[in-house]
């Protein structure tokens, strides 16, 4: 396991002192105690506050899966199971997933009429375990999929772009990125396809360098890549320099893949580059990804290319700044400021390639991350649930209230999903929130659904509040049941029901 810890121990050992001063207060309070009034009072009170510091220092694991693939014109196979470690343990909270598929002008435009086979399939699989789809970028495909509970607590999700190959066009070369916070953690994934063969070792890091320097986000505290939590992946082209290809082989085919390490060109140049020294990478204890026979598990044959670590996920957290010579007064500065800053605990748990996985020429590379973190926030924005009985033999009714400020609009909608939805477009009906004015914090609005809007089958449905402004699902209902109209049976969509047997 590879670790990156961002928080100091100081603010460690400050939330512990404050716990047990609050803990000394509970004990203070049983033993005063001189009635049953006041021991409910004070201890409820005194353990409340005592909770909630634990709450706010003690924190919580997510678990996170990327995948980077180069599958060119490839079709997806039948079976991701491996791909994506679907039976693993602990559960995955979060995917980002990279296909580099085609980038030719006539697939590029066929895949924004319609949705391309990997995005279906990943879907697919996802999405019956309570995946929904976050954000989806065409030509490099990022897709990041979260676990439903998570997702009004994703926020300001923002993508951009960098053009690097054949003069910028259709984007056959560069990088994409998304953005966005994670119960108030900013985190940033950044694909590239970096330009290839051996001597364009310089060029690659160029073009990496270009591409942190032009993104940026409409964020005011974070708008650049280096500004968040960093995971950067990708067919990043670095190649092994030096060694024939007689030697590169025969290593690989005895496992002796430490005797490679030293002249893979990323690694060589991290001991020069400043800033990519700032990126942290697992140790390479799988085989070089590229390049491959397809179907099968044997280095090129055709013409006979070395083989190399082209596909990498590295990651990278804010660096702590340089201590100033006036760290003796700030000593005793609050430790909340100090985790504030450095919030997250990185820990790689696995960094491997599937060589189960044919149809292209690279083999796909994965790696498995714990994301400790201490929310910075846990309430939704907003509220929202159905009120009395649903279906479609009747008017719905359903009941939203905004729990803390943000940007509302009128333009905001309430969708009906069904349970296992793919993404946020996935509704079955959707009603727009109140149109002339917008909430006040705690209010409770009520809004009608026609029956003509409510799905004639019965089944379980939750209900996502969609923000225009924040573009993510801010708030969802707890699951409830549609039930099954009677217009559902005269219309002959379900069997009608008569003494027990399905006529």
């Amino acid at each position: 396991r590879v670790r990156s810890d961002s928080a100091s121990s100081s603010a460690s050992q400050g939330s512990k002192l404050v716990l047990r001063q609050r803990l000394s207060q509970l004990l203070t309070c049983i033993e005063d105690m001189s009635s049953d009034d006041e021991a409910s009072e004070e201890v409820s009170r005194t353990l409340d506050e005592a909770f909630q510091l634990c709450g706010h220092f003690i924190p919580t694991d997510a678990f996170l899966h990327i995948v980077t693939w180069n599958v060119a014109t490839a079709e997806p196979p039948e079976d991701i199971t491996s791909l994506l470690q679907l039976d693993a343990q602990p559960p995955t909270d979060l995917y980002v997933i990279l296909q580099e598929v085609s980038a030719t002008p006539v697939k590029f435009i066929s895949d924004l009429i319609i949705e391309d086979s990997w995005s279906h399939v990943f879907m697919d699989s996802l999405a019956p375990r309570g995946f929904v789809t976050s954000v989806r970028m065409q030509g490099l495909l990022l897709l990041v999929f979260a676990k439903q509970i998570h997702l009004p607590y994703i926020r300001n999700i923002q993508t951009t772009y960098t053009r690097t190959g054949m003069f910028g066009y259709w984007g056959n070369k560069g990088g994409v990125s998304v953005r966005f916070s994670f119960y108030g953690h900013m985190v940033c994934f950044v694909n590239c396809h970096l330009a290839a063969h051996m001597n364009n070792t310089l060029q690659r890091v160029d073009e990496f360098e270009y591409i942190l320097e032009t993104q940026d986000f409409d964020i005011y505290d974070t708008p650049h890549v280096l500004d968040h939590v960093v995971f950067w992946f990708g067919d990043l082209n670095f190649r092994i320099a030096d060694h024939g290809l007689h030697f590169l082989r025969s290593s690989i085919n005895s496992g002796r893949l430490n005797l490679l390490w030293s002249k893979d060109q990323l690694i060589m140049m991290k001991k020069k580059e400043a800033f990519l020294q700032e990126f942290e990478e697992g140790p390479l204890n799988f085989k070089p990804t590229y390049k491959f026979d397809r179907n099968s598990d044997t280095y090129d044959t055709g013409k006979k290319r070395k083989p190399a670590w082209t596909d990498r996920i590295l990651w990278r957290v804010k660096p702590k700044p340089l201590p100033s010579e006036d760290d003796d007064e700030k000593a005793s500065a609050s430790t909340d400021e100090e985790q504030d800053q450095y919030p997250i605990l990185v820990t790689q748990d696995k960094y491997a390639s599937d060589m189960s996985y044919g149809v292209s020429d690279h083999k796909p590379v994965i790696a498995n991350f714990s994301l400790e973190l201490r929310k910075v926030f846990d309430t939704p924005l907003v509220h929202v649930s159905p009120e009395g009985v649903w279906s479609a033999d009747q008017d719905a009714l359903l009941t939203y209230s905004v729990q803390e400020d943000f940007m509302s609009s009128t333009w905001d909608w309430i969708g009906l999903y069904k349970v296992g939805f793919k993404s946020a477009s996935d509704y079955e009906t959707f009603v727009w929130v109140r149109e002339n004015e917008l909430p006040e914090i705690n209010e409770v609005i009520q809004i009608s659904v026609a029956k003509e809007q409510i799905p004639l089958l019965g089944g379980q449905y939750v209900l996502g509040y969609y923000s225009t402004n924040i573009q993510s699902i801010i708030g969802l209902s707890a699951s409830f049941q549609i039930l099954e109209s009677k217009r559902a049976v005269m219309e002959g969509l379900v069997p009608e029901d008569i003494n027990g047997l399905n006529k």
